[in-house]
């Protein structure tokens, strides 16, 4: 008797897409269970606190959480419908679609390890567009590398311009384990990686037979077919940069992606006042160490994770906050900063995804685009 032949088909197909989907990332999910049970035990053995104590909340300015759920509106959606200048080589789709695809990839992202969630928006919206899954996926590169380099700008900049808090500590408040100067290391290392992904990519793209000669001639050195392979890799998701041909999509989308960022700094910033985070001598946070942060946290989270980011996201903003505040700050005011700024952030994707995936049509989408990724598997 087989358990499963007995279900009825609506069923069978369920259960179907579960194993499929367990079966293609098994080893992904392994990993990232892994990695969420290191952290929370090297943040159970630290001086991290995941959820601050009542007495903390004492300085908050609760006002300022309500405008910065505004800020969160606003800037969400800026970051969700600048995607369509990297489709217009493809396909005009309407700002309304963008914003429901994007909003349920975005809560992908968050609870799919290793940013398996990327692949959501590329696959629901490849059900109703001529456009390749390569060429998808591409635009979501491309929009990445470029979200890599602005954070990582921004976080070098602050390494290099920002005053620290003197004498600066040997490790981050909270985690004895992170040496500072890794921390001051990071960010020059993540511009690095991404300027280095950027003119790979480019230069597949400007000069696709040149790129492609170099790879063949390097990697099939070692295996011909991995060559082969890294090359059409590389060529499918050069399309991507399509845009940068065309200056009625270039210049809108890296305008919208600056509102973007800055309109996140600003929140973060603005978040951290309202927490009560304030340097040594008593004065509040300014604009630029807020930008900073963001800087520091979101050069943090583009790495491939746990689930929810959790501990990853708190380890980016206190890696941050080491910069310029002292430990009693950090460890009070900042470890509800902290709170807020990750429950608020995780809520709102959460629940914005799943009020998307009320329409039909949504829920739908993503069951043929997982449906489809098990045929091809």
């Amino acid at each position: 008797m087989d358990p499963v032949k007995d279900l009825p088909p609506a069923h069978v197909a369920m259960h179907h897409e579960k194993s499929g989907f367990v079966r293609r990332n098994w080893l992904k999910l392994a990993l990232s269970a892994l990695i969420t049970a290191c952290l929370l035990y090297a943040i159970a053995k630290e001086d991290m606190s995941l959820v601050p104590s009542l007495d903390k909340f004492r300085s908050v300015r609760w006002w300022t959480v309500g405008g910065y759920v505004v800020m969160l509106f606003v800037l969400t959606y800026f970051r969700a419908v600048r995607w369509r200048y990297l489709l217009r080589s493809f396909a005009d789709v309407p700002k309304a679609r963008l914003l429901r695809l994007s909003l349920v990839g975005f809560a992908a992202i968050l609870i799919l390890p290793f940013r398996i969630g990327e692949f959501v928006r590329p696959m629901m919206l490849k059900k109703d567009i001529k456009i390749s899954m390569s060429a998808a996926t591409g635009t979501i590169v491309a929009e990445r590398i470029v979200d890599g380099l602005v954070v990582s700008v921004v976080l070098a900049l602050g390494l290099l311009y920002l005053p620290t808090i003197d004498p600066l500590p040997e490790t981050v408040v909270g985690l004895s384990s992170v040496k500072m100067s890794i921390v001051r290391g990071s960010g020059f290392t993540m511009l690095a990686v991404f300027g280095i992904a950027f003119t790979t990519i480019a230069v597949f793209y400007f000069a696709r037979d040149f790129a492609r000669r170099a790879t063949l001639a390097v990697f099939g050195i070692f295996s011909k077919k991995l060559a082969e392979k890294l090359a059409g890799m590389a060529s499918g998701l050069a399309d991507g940069l399509h845009f940068l041909q065309r200056g009625r999509d270039a210049f809108p989308f890296l305008l919208e992606t600056g509102a973007y960022w800055l309109l996140n700094g600003l929140a973060m910033w603005f978040l951290a006042w309202g927490c009560g985070v304030v340097h040594v001598d008593g004065s509040p946070i300014r604009i630029a160490e807020g930008f900073a942060m963001m800087g520091m946290l979101g050069a943090t989270v583009l790495i491939p994770g746990p689930p929810g980011l959790l501990g990853l996201f708190h380890v980016g903003i206190y890696c941050g906050m080491s910069l310029f505040f002292p430990a009693d700050v950090i460890e009070g005011p900042g470890a509800v900063y902290t709170f807020l700024l990750y429950g608020i952030q995780g809520i709102f994707t959460t629940v914005t995804g799943g009020i998307c995936l009320l329409d039909p049509r949504a829920r739908r989408e993503l069951a043929e685009a997982n449906h489809e990724s098990i045929e091809v598997t």
